[in-house]
């Protein structure tokens, strides 16, 4: 008969090797697994929307906020209606000659402007155009920020079916700039959810960037990315 002593010990190599059989089975989640499952969860979206928050900060802690519905559709069609500010007006793109399709809030909706993607009036501080949005370019930008543009070791964590990825890197749209990002990745979709820029050494958020309500493959029709009269 064994005595107690002895039980308790084999009692806790038995769960010692178990641990660590459970350990070594455990898949490790690096960016030669996540990269893939990104751009396969990507492969099967067709179009989608998503009600889109930007928050872009300056050094005072003072920061300006934008709210819009933003709808995609393979291989680039997009259209954007804003909630705040300027809550009415929608912009399209790319419209008949390639440009983006302007339709003014209020009174003047009847109004339509054509303008260049890389036009002042709809860029802001960031230098991200209107045909640098879509999740699918974000995606090809995070495998970048991986490989050939990292400045630095990436951190690659799970949280609450959340991917959490933070990697000094060049910034996506600003040549001679670098940015820490950390990316949100939803682990049910493996798609991207949330965007954040900070200053090099961590200090300071640059622009959060949010994309809640995520609904993918809705069927568009393509009227939707035309605006009436325009």
């Amino acid at each position: 008969m064994f005595s107690s002593s002895t039980c308790m010990l084999a009692s806790a190599v038995l769960l010692l090797c178990l641990t660590a059989s459970g350990a070594l089975a455990a898949p490790t989640l690096d960016s030669e697994t996540l990269l893939p499952k990104m751009e396969e969860a990507w492969a099967r979206v067709n179009d989608y929307r998503a009600s889109v928050g930007v928050q872009t900060y300056t050094k005072e802690n003072m920061f300006e906020s934008e709210r819009f519905v933003y709808s995609f559709k393979k291989p680039n069609w997009i259209r954007i209606d804003f909630e705040s500010p300027h809550a009415g007006m929608v912009l399209v793109y790319p419209d008949g000659n390639g440009k983006v399709a302007v339709q003014p809030a209020g009174l003047a909706h009847l109004l339509k402007f054509h303008l260049a993607p890389d036009s002042r009036l709809l860029g802001g501080s960031s230098g991200q155009r209107i045909d640098q949005t879509d999740i699918g370019l974000l995606i090809r930008n995070i495998s970048h920020s991986l490989t050939d543009q990292r400045r630095g070791i990436a951190e690659i964590t799970e949280d609450r079916g959340l991917v959490k990825i933070k990697v000094l890197a060049a910034d996506h749209f600003r040549e001679n700039v670098t940015t820490l990002y950390q990316f949100h990745i939803d682990e049910a979709i493996w798609l991207p959810v949330k965007v954040e820029e900070f200053t090099p050494d961590g200090g300071r958020l640059k622009r959060s960037i949010t994309f809640d309500n995520l609904k993918i493959n809705n069927g568009f029709s393509d009227s939707l990315f035309t605006l009436s009269g325009g």
